[in-house]
């Protein structure tokens, strides 16, 4: 294996100062009772703190929206009750050493793929459909999108509030903030409609923009998004650098200091037509065309994509060589890790300290608890 020691360089932007380049991806959990984190929750991800991560993710976490979410194990991020648990989760990573982040999230009209649960209230999106073609939910009406502004501005209070360093905001997967920018699941003909990216990022904005007037201009905001969704492998929201730019570039300029560009597989080339079958990511794209710092993520140091763990398959460990090789190029700045982590708290600290022989591979067996 490559010499790891770019993984383990120091990142500082804003008030986010990290110890490595090593971040937690947030993974959904749904083992938050009544919907409240609780020790167990602060425990599981203290353990990953002191096993070395730069940076915590938590599990998505909803706002204060009827119907947010779409699991009765997925924590809130309103109430006092939650807030007070989640105060207790930083409290935890801090005390470990750790650095960490809240999710928050909206599910929008989709229905969870582990449950049948249905939340008591109908589900909304921005055209009552959870994929092209597809009605589920009540369209929102223009109060419905002004009110989930509004919440999504709240949560961002509270997380600095409850003394976490950083939120990411889920603009990703087919979820609410995804479904406006996505042409098959936002039919509006209003300011948040639109034929292009650009006019149906407009919802994507104003959001980050009354989130970064609640936590002022120096507190850090991630924002996670997707070319794929859950309802569609192979959709695409930016077919070409310049759809790109108009996508995300005014996210940036609204308050957005790194974009969380999720694939499925780090090192698949965005745009292979362009640069080649081993050119810049999705993270690499989103990085050279904003100028924002970005993280990339999808299938670290695992031999399987991580869809498949929802169908009860594992992973065998992988080399971390590609990895290596292109954040030595700068093509992006950090690097989330998913279920290598869940199965494995020690795992950074393993790769820090060149054990990789160590080094575990992904049971889907530890999605069934906390560990």
């Amino acid at each position: 294996m490559s010499d790891t020691n770019v993984l383990f360089q120091p990142f500082r932007l804003k008030t986010l100062e990290l110890s490595n380049r090593i971040v937690m991806a947030p993974m959904t959990r749904s083992h938050a009772v009544d919907g409240i984190p609780g020790p167990v929750n602060a425990d599981y991800y203290r353990k990953r703190a002191e096993g070395g991560v730069g940076l915590i993710l938590s599990e998505g976490t909803v706002i204060n929206r009827p119907s947010s979410r779409n699991d009765p194990g997925i924590p809130f991020f309103h109430g006092a009750d939650a807030l007070s648990g989640w105060k207790a989760v930083a409290d935890a990573v801090h005390g470990a050493g750790g650095k960490m982040g809240p999710q928050l999230w909206h599910t929008g009209s989709v229905k969870s793929f582990q449950t049948e649960w249905v939340p008591d209230t109908p589900v909304e999106s921005p055209s009552g459909l959870v994929a092209p073609n597809e009605p589920r939910g009540n369209t929102m009406s223009d109060a419905d999108i002004a009110d989930t502004i509004a919440a999504f501005a709240q949560a961002a209070l509270d997380a600095k509030n409850a003394g976490f360093d950083t939120f990411e905001i889920h603009g990703a997967h087919g979820y609410l903030i995804d479904q406006f920018f996505w042409s098959g699941t936002n039919l509006r003909t209003d300011r948040f409609g639109g034929k292009t990216i650009k006019e149906r990022a407009t919802f994507a904005r104003e959001v980050v923009a009354a989130m970064r007037a609640a936590v002022g201009p120096d507190f850090p905001i991630i924002l996670r998004v997707s070319q794929w969704k859950q309802q569609d492998f192979a959709a695409r929201l930016a077919t070409t650098p310049d759809e790109m730019t108009d996508w995300l570039g005014p996210l940036v300029d609204a308050g957005v200091d790194i974009i969380h560009a999720s694939q499925r597989r780090f090192w698949e080339p965005e745009f292979p037509e362009l640069d080649g079958e081993n050119g810049l990511n999705f993270a690499g794209w989103a990085k050279k065309l904003t100028g924002a710092a970005t993280i990339s993520v999808g299938s670290v140091g695992l031999s399987g994509d991580f869809m498949t763990a929802f169908a009860g398959e594992g992973s065998a460990t992988a080399g971390l060589d590609e990895l290596v090789s292109r954040m030595e190029r700068d093509e992006f700045d950090l690097i989330a890790v998913g279920r290598a982590l869940i199965t494995d708290a020690a795992w950074t600290a393993k790769v820090r300290d060149n054990k990789t022989d160590a080094l575990l591979g992904f049971d889907p067996a530890t999605l069934g608890e906390l560990v």
